[in-house]
């Protein structure tokens, strides 16, 4: 019995298992057909580098996920992007915008246009397109 729910649990817990995956693959089936888009998932929150809890400084950084990856793989470091760190001595509150507009133009045009990626293993060239499927972040960000 712990086998099969750990296997059901396991089906469960990768997004491309969730209602809304498949509910973007029939909203965009473009997209979809394409097995080499990407859709992605942000990451924010504040973090506290010294350990001090008393501390007046900021840390803020945004972590792209890359979803499309085996279920073992989505979640390790080396598979996660650094997109932006935002330090201060206060959070960035409602000016987080200022920093967010390269990132969000960035992502419009990798939906929009795409981009032209070689693919090696095909040997091809081919137009990328790429979604951010969700947001994660506590209530403050």
């Amino acid at each position: 019995m712990a086998c099969r729910w750990e296997e059901m649990w396991r089906n469960v817990c990768h997004p491309t298992n969730f209602i809304e995956w498949k509910k973007y693959d029939d909203e965009f089936p473009e997209f979809g057909k394409e097995s080499r888009n990407i859709q992605l998932g942000l990451a924010a929150n504040r973090i506290n580098l010294f350990g001090n809890i008393s501390t007046n400084h900021s840390s803020w950084p945004f972590l792209l996920v890359i979803y499309n990856l085996l279920p073992e793989l989505w979640m390790k470091r080396k598979y996660m992007m650094l997109s932006m760190m935002i330090f201060g001595p206060r959070k960035p509150g409602n000016d987080i915008y200022v920093y967010l507009i390269p990132l969000i133009e960035d992502l419009k045009l990798m939906w929009d246009q795409g981009v032209e990626v070689f693919d090696e293993f095909c040997n091809e060239t081919f137009k990328m397109h790429v979604m951010l499927f969700c947001t994660i972040n506590d209530f403050l960000a």
